[in-house]
């Protein structure tokens, strides 16, 4: 392999006008520490770790009881997940720990989890959709729903609020 094929790699350097940038807060916290709360589907908990008010995408730890079925859900923005405990299928598509698992936007599913259920880091990129028996849309799950939730249950100290949500 020649220098000319090689990808362009960051270096060691402090180049003129860029400037580290401070935190307000440390960017890292015990999320163990954190209780799980009730999430919007029957057997279903989660810790609420980050939000983007800009796409309605959110980063969560996802805890689901053994042998659960799920209602039918969308996704408007896809879905990035490492299964952490347990598993999960897709009809007899599974994933166990260990597995990354990517959904895409704009796809409906019915997950199910086994025997051991399923304890997943995961980062939705947009909004979930539930739906009512009559295919009907019941309920957008976003970023905000998200925080109110873990506010209500005392979870969400860690998440910055945005301003515009008062």
């Amino acid at each position: 392999m020649n220098d000319e094929s090689k990808s362009q790699q960051l270096k060691h350097n402090d180049p003129a006008g860029v400037e580290v940038s401070q935190q307000l807060k440390s960017a890292f916290f015990a999320q163990d520490e954190l209780e799980w709360v009730d999430w919007v589907m029957p057997d279903t908990w989660f810790k609420l770790l980050a939000i983007n008010p800009i796409t309605g995408g959110f980063t969560m730890m996802l805890k689901v009881a053994a042998n659960n079925k799920a209602p039918i859900h969308g996704h408007i923005g896809s879905v990035e997940g490492f299964i952490l405990e347990g598993g999960f299928a897709y009809e007899d598509d599974w994933g166990y720990a260990g597995d990354y698992v990517q959904e895409p936007a704009g796809i409906n599913h019915k997950p199910v989890t086994g025997a051991d259920g399923m304890v997943m880091f995961a980062i939705a990129h947009g909004p979930l959709a539930g739906y009512n028996d009559d295919g009907s849309v019941a309920l957008i799950l976003d970023a905000r729903e998200m925080y109110r939730m873990a506010e209500a249950a005392g979870a969400a100290s860690h998440v910055d609020k945005p301003a515009h949500w008062e």
